[in-house]
């Protein structure tokens, strides 16, 4: 295969049901050549080289050696165990959330990383949503924020409870608008189906003052993920999935009390507060989140979202699962 120098050879490792998408990313990606593959499965491996014309590695060291950045897209239980030697060869890595399925495990790809002086980019895809990046330009003085991630029961993911499966999304996205230290975590949860918690709740309340309250569940007949977020001068209701969502201002508000007083409004008529539909432009996140990983990498730069975030998220999935489970246990 003819590459041409400037080209970032990338690689996968592991093209299930999410590493696939990496792949066909991966193979269009300008600045980017995939490379090739590490899979176990023979037809998927059969599957994806004769898609994109790449080729399969017989073993993870091969794929290490042939490529400059990889995605490790395995169960989260075999990150440490794919991710340390990948950076022994001096490999850039994309990690699928979460980092880990430990802080020990996290520490260790921490220290490798720094040792052999590579990027890791955590797979906190919902932070390269053109939702988030609303949020960002947005959210000011926080004081309440509530969110709301639910899913069909899959057995893929069920090697980690809920909190690690999909509530850990949500964590990422309230560290990174809060900003603030946590004072504390009420968690709670059950199992329905796997040996872990299937649906989770947990409320966080920051030093600042702020509070969050994270729902996931993994037994809805529906999808959604949502935020809503209530600060000093607006509430803002948006959507991850469909990528659409409304904001309220609470000068409109001050407004409609003042109609209140002179009789141009009745109370309870929500038609006189107007809501404001936020204009954002729609894109696809995993796409946005591998051009980011490639560009770190062409540039040497860190990462939105490197492994001491993800660490951080980690560390508070781990804290609200340790507190459902040894509520289960009294």
């Amino acid at each position: 295969m003819n590459r041409k120098p400037s080209l970032i050879r990338c690689g996968v490792a592991g093209v299930g049901s999410l590493g696939q998408h990496h792949a066909r990313i991966y193979a269009a990606l300008p600045g980017a050549e995939l490379t090739g593959i590490f899979e176990t499965s023979d037809a998927r491996a059969a599957e994806i080289c004769a898609k994109h014309n790449c080729r399969r590695f017989a073993t993870l060291a091969e794929l290490g050696e042939a490529c400059d950045a990889v995605s490790v897209v395995v169960p989260t239980d075999r990150h440490a165990e794919v991710a340390l030697p990948l950076l022994a060869q001096g490999c850039h890595l994309l990690i699928e959330k979460p980092l880990c399925a430990s802080l020990e495990e996290a520490e260790q790809v921490l220290a490798a990383a720094e040792k052999h002086g590579c990027i890791v980019q955590v797979g906190h895809i919902e932070h390269f949503n053109p939702v988030m990046a609303f949020l960002e330009k947005q959210v000011g003085r926080l004081q309440f924020i509530t969110t709301e991630r639910l899913a069909p029961y899959q057995t893929r993911g069920t090697e980690v409870g809920v909190v690690l499966d999909l509530m850990i999304h949500d964590i990422g996205i309230v560290l990174a608008l809060v900003k603030s230290p946590i004072r504390k975590i009420d968690s709670v949860g059950i199992s329905v189906l796997s040996k872990t918690e299937d649906i989770a709740n947990a409320r966080i309340e920051f030093e600042n003052g702020a509070v969050a309250v994270l729902n996931a569940s993994r037994m809805s007949l529906k999808k959604n993920r949502e935020i809503r977020v209530f600060q000093d001068n607006a509430y803002l209701s948006l959507d991850f999935m469909n990528q659409k969502g409304h904001l309220v201002k609470k000068s409109d508000i001050i407004a409609y009390g003042v109609k209140l007083k002179i009789g141009l409004a009745k109370a309870g008529d929500a038609s006189s507060i107007p809501v404001h539909e936020i204009p954002i432009e729609k894109g696809e996140p995993l796409a946005i989140e591998l051009a980011h990983f490639v560009e770190s990498v062409t540039q040497a730069s860190q990462p939105k979202v490197g492994a001491a975030l993800g660490k951080s998220a980690l560390a508070v999935a781990i804290t609200i699962t340790e507190q459902i489970r040894h509520a289960a246990k009294k």
